[in-house]
């Protein structure tokens, strides 16, 4: 007789870790299935009963809720970004931070899209949203002073203030995704550094 194997147990888990766990599991499969995604499939995926997804959460909207802060935390990005040598070029600097920021957008995004897909209650989705936005914002002025400083060592020789340039190199890349053919970050930093008119062609 074959033994059924046992599921995951973490006798020694904090309640915030097995949160966490729970967490990291359910992210890829709402970007997956959207908010209809069930607590047992999440379970499954995360290795435990759906009885203890129900122990660390007290339904499945404040577990949505939990992804949701999951995705526009953007502390891991904040030290990919803080690793950034500064010696090196500010192109290299640029196109090392554009592809983190790529990856953390597309991420964030994807996430959003699936919680707004449908399938939530109505009166738990306006706090969610406030949340949204809030976290949005926070992480927004996070990242800002992050490339503040990748540009801070070639203040000098930068025809704006390192803190306007910041705004701007966001924004393009915010206004990359979403498109048919997405523009490479290396082009994006190219074109950031040194304008769209090639200087061969420029009128003397």
């Amino acid at each position: 007789m074959t033994e059924t194997p046992s599921r995951r147990r973490a006798p020694g888990m904090s309640a915030e870790d097995r949160r966490e766990m729970i967490v990291a599991a359910a992210l890829p499969l709402l970007v997956e299935h959207g908010s209809a995604v069930t607590t047992l499939q999440i379970a499954k995926a995360a290795g435990i009963g759906e009885a203890t997804v129900f122990r660390a959460f007290a339904d499945k909207d404040e577990l949505l809720a939990a992804c949701l802060s999951a995705a526009l935390r953007n502390d891991h990005v904040l030290a990919e970004l803080d690793a950034v040598p500064l010696d090196q070029p500010l192109a290299a600097r640029l196109t090392e931070a554009a592809a983190t920021l790529h990856a953390y957008l597309d991420r964030m995004g994807a996430v959003i899209a699936a919680l707004h897909s449908g399938g939530r209650r109505s009166e738990r989705r306006g706090s969610a949203d406030s949340s949204a936005t809030g976290g949005r914002a926070a992480a927004g002025e996070r990242t800002h002073q992050a490339l503040v400083r990748l540009l801070e060592p070639d203040r000098a020789a930068l025809r704006l203030p390192v803190e306007q340039l910041a705004v701007i190199f966001l924004g393009i890349l915010v206004g990359r995704r979403g498109g048919a053919a997405e523009t490479p970050v290396e082009t994006l930093v190219d074109v950031f550094l040194h304008g769209v008119i090639d200087p061969s062609s420029a009128a003397t």
